[in-house]
């Protein structure tokens, strides 16, 4: 009974447990530096956010892989549709970076947080399919814009702080 359930857990999968390790940790390190300068300015979803939010979305991404390849579907015919699953994490993400944005006092804040969460969720979608050239330039793109467009506009005084 117990082998069954070590089996069980240890299932063979389409992808080596290497590489699905891989893309989680890659996804959440991809990140880390958006969550960070978000983390810096103690906007309301920082480091574990962001690193959450890819996590989760590479993780659909290689589940979605492994379940379209599985054994268990021998002899039926699964078609993948891979923008089904990159429509349900966008759906998601949606609803969660809708709860950052709020208008108080005539201002609207948090647009760049939500922002933020999209591209992480988008940045772990591709690593979760194995796209890590694109998760990277995403990744670097993003901190480019997080930090040296804002130096840009607080020195020709766009934006406060």
């Amino acid at each position: 009974m117990l082998e069954a359930v070590v089996n069980d857990i240890f299932a063979p999968t389409r992808l080596p447990y290497s590489v699905i390790v891989a893309r989680l940790v890659g996804a959440i390190l991809l990140v880390a530096g958006i969550g960070f300068e978000r983390e810096k300015k103690s906007r309301a979803a920082g480091l574990r956010t962001h690193m959450l939010v890819s996590l989760s979305a590479a993780l659909f991404a290689i589940v979605s892989l492994e379940v379209a390849s599985s054994p268990h579907f021998d002899g039926d015919t699964v078609r993948m549709d891979p923008l089904r699953i990159i429509e349900a994490v966008t759906a998601g993400v949606a609803f969660l970076s809708a709860g950052f944005i709020i208008f108080n006092q005539g201002k609207i804040r948090g647009v760049t947080t939500g922002a933020g969460i999209w591209l992480a969720a988008a940045t772990g979608l591709a690593a979760g399919f194995g796209f890590w050239g694109i998760a990277l330039a995403a990744a670097v793109l993003g901190l480019v814009i997080m930090i040296a467009l804002r130096r840009f506009e607080t020195a020709w005084e766009l934006k406060g702080d």
